[in-house]
């Protein structure tokens, strides 16, 4: 099962809810075309800095790596490795960029595809009283009169290690 991060889109004028069409599921983990068609698949997903700065620290590794050496063996070393780097980390910078806009983290979902993922999310979605998303959001204060549960302080183990004065 994968793991994808829900993003809301920024309210429009006169939105009280945003508008679940326009959600966006970010999948977590290798992304393998991102690994083999790095420049065309940062494009499709409209990374344009990210594919300005890979043509860019990709040319200079290059540029770097023939006047060091002579050779182009390391520069396409490290233009394999930039690209394995892109299919680790895709799914990172597609958070970055949701992030960059002003679209929000509503939460993260587990599903086998992202069409169970969706499912999943919106289930739990229409269940929740507090859909309402505020375009501005208000910092999380600790309350100083909930209810902290309490543990015993004589149970004689904690986790896997004795008292000191027990019996060996």
């Amino acid at each position: 099962m994968a793991s994808y991060t829900v993003f809301a889109p920024p309210l429009k004028a006169g939105e009280t809810v945003p508008n679940t069409d326009r959600f966006v599921f970010v999948r977590d983990g290798f992304h393998f075309w991102g690994m083999v068609f790095a420049p065309l698949w940062l494009l499709r997903y409209r990374l344009w800095l990210e594919f300005i700065a890979f043509l860019v620290v990709g040319t200079a590794i290059q540029i770097g790596a023939q006047l060091a050496t002579g050779s182009d063996d390391i520069g396409m070393i490290v233009g394999i490795l930039l690209a394995i780097l892109i299919g680790l980390e895709g799914s990172t910078l597609r958070r970055w960029k949701y992030s960059r806009m002003g679209w929000r983290n509503v939460g993260v979902v587990v599903g086998d595809d992202r069409e169970m993922a969706e499912q999943r999310f919106f289930d739990s979605w229409v269940q929740r009283d507090d859909i309402e998303v505020s375009p501005s959001p208000q910092p999380w204060t600790p309350s100083l009169t909930g209810s902290v549960p309490r543990v015993p302080l004589n149970q004689g183990v904690i986790g896997l290690f004795p008292e000191p004065r027990a019996v060996r």
